[in-house]
């Protein structure tokens, strides 16, 4: 990284969320999505107002051009105070407005990404199936064309499809052409959660409410042609789109991510070891407390600078997939150490609902799972810097 100076108008950006997150998102409203698994909507759409969607979307279509450092900020100043509203930014920043710019047709382009900057489309990823994880080319669910071409039959199933239930489009992988090769046999659609035929159902996951986990079923689902992700050009060809360049930023908006909700919990921690007493002291006093804490700090100081050298590869448009990776790795891992430490600093107060601590571990656990697991990163890390399998 050629420098440390945060941009001056990340920095604005960065003010300006948080001043949007404390009037628009109090602690205790952010308590109550989490207890209610609830979407607030209409927060969304207030922060929605401020432009931050339009953060992915290049200017001829209403955004402020690409700009990846300044979306991490909007994820990490988000995700410090509820994924209920951190997921969804992704959903239509990231799934919706990246994804359509990087490989959508030139007719999608014009119809959805306008509405993707001001907020008005959320999209899921449908990827995952009952039997498919990493493996992502060996997804089951089938897309028949039917109609002379003119329309796409969907049949198949999707694990953990977060925001299934409050999107506009799935962003679903599907199998194409079930005689072509491996890689050569996969189409991107958009299927509307409301179409005939669709089935959702709501999963109860430890974190990550709000957006909820969910499985998606659907049974002879027909979507016209025009929602083949790319057109007519994007028909079996869905793996090139699918390892682009927008794999590489899935990989940092996890690690802003885990970024913003361990940076939450050394705040906590931090306030709390100062205001406890115990023996006629605070608990910050004791040295053993005083190393957790700054342990805690310093490592998270090390993921902060892992994600924003990533991410400044990425607006620099140079090679990126190792560094990502590494980003993805260390942060998701290294933060939940980060967070059940300063669980521990709170003692018997982390672990009620009462206070945040223990929705923040709950979050933590997520982290190196989702975007790629740990594994995966250390596969992909090994095999891009060519280390000798024989």
């Amino acid at each position: 990284m050629e420098h440390f100076q945060e941009a001056e108008h990340v920095t604005m950006l960065r003010d300006t969320l948080r001043r949007f997150v404390e009037n628009e998102m109090p602690r205790a409203k952010a308590q109550e999505w989490d207890q209610e698994n609830h979407y607030p909507r209409e927060i969304f759409e207030k922060l929605s107002a401020l432009g931050v969607n339009g953060l992915t979307v290049p200017e001829e279509y209403g955004g402020a051009g690409r700009d990846i450092t300044a979306t991490m900020v909007v994820i990490e100043e988000l995700a410090r105070r509820s994924m209920a509203v951190a997921v969804p930014y992704i959903m239509c920043a990231c799934y919706g407005a990246m994804n359509i710019e990087e490989v959508g047709s030139p007719e999608q382009k014009r119809e959805l990404l306008p509405k993707l900057a001001n907020g008005e489309l959320l999209f899921a990823y449908g990827i995952s199936e009952p039997d498919v994880g990493a493996d992502v080319a060996s997804v089951r669910t089938s897309a028949e064309r039917k109609g002379n071409g003119a329309t796409v039959t969907i049949n198949g199933s999707k694990r953990f499809c977060s925001g299934a239930n409050i999107a506009d489009y799935i962003y679903a992988v599907v199998k194409s052409d079930p005689d072509a090769e491996r890689y050569q046999n996969l189409s991107i659609v958009l299927i509307p959660p409301d179409a005939p035929g669709v089935t959702i159902e709501l999963q109860n996951a430890m974190g990550m409410k709000g957006a909820s986990t969910c499985d998606v079923t659907f049974e002879d689902v027909e979507i016209p042609a025009e929602n083949i992700v790319g057109g007519e050009a994007g028909w079996n060809d869905g793996w090139r789109r699918i390892v682009g360049p927008g794999l590489d930023v899935e990989k940092i908006e996890v690690a802003a991510l885990a970024l913003g909700n361990a940076a939450a919990a050394v705040d906590d921690a931090w306030d709390y070891a100062q205001e406890r007493k115990q023996f006629g002291k605070p608990v910050s006093a004791y040295q053993s407390v005083r190393h957790m804490l700054v342990d805690c700090k310093t490592r998270l100081h090390a993921c902060r600078l892992m994600t924003y050298h990533a991410a400044w590869l990425l607006d620099e448009k140079k090679p990126a997939s190792v560094e990502t990776s590494m980003a993805k790795l260390y942060v998701s891992d290294v933060t939940k150490e980060i967070v059940l430490t300063c669980q521990q600093v709170m003692g018997a107060y982390g672990y009620i609902k009462e206070f945040d601590m223990e929705r923040y571990v709950r979050e933590a656990l997520l982290m190196p799972i989702i975007g790629g697991s740990s594994a995966i990163q250390k596969n992909n890390i090994a095999n891009r810097l060519r280390l000798a399998r024989e």
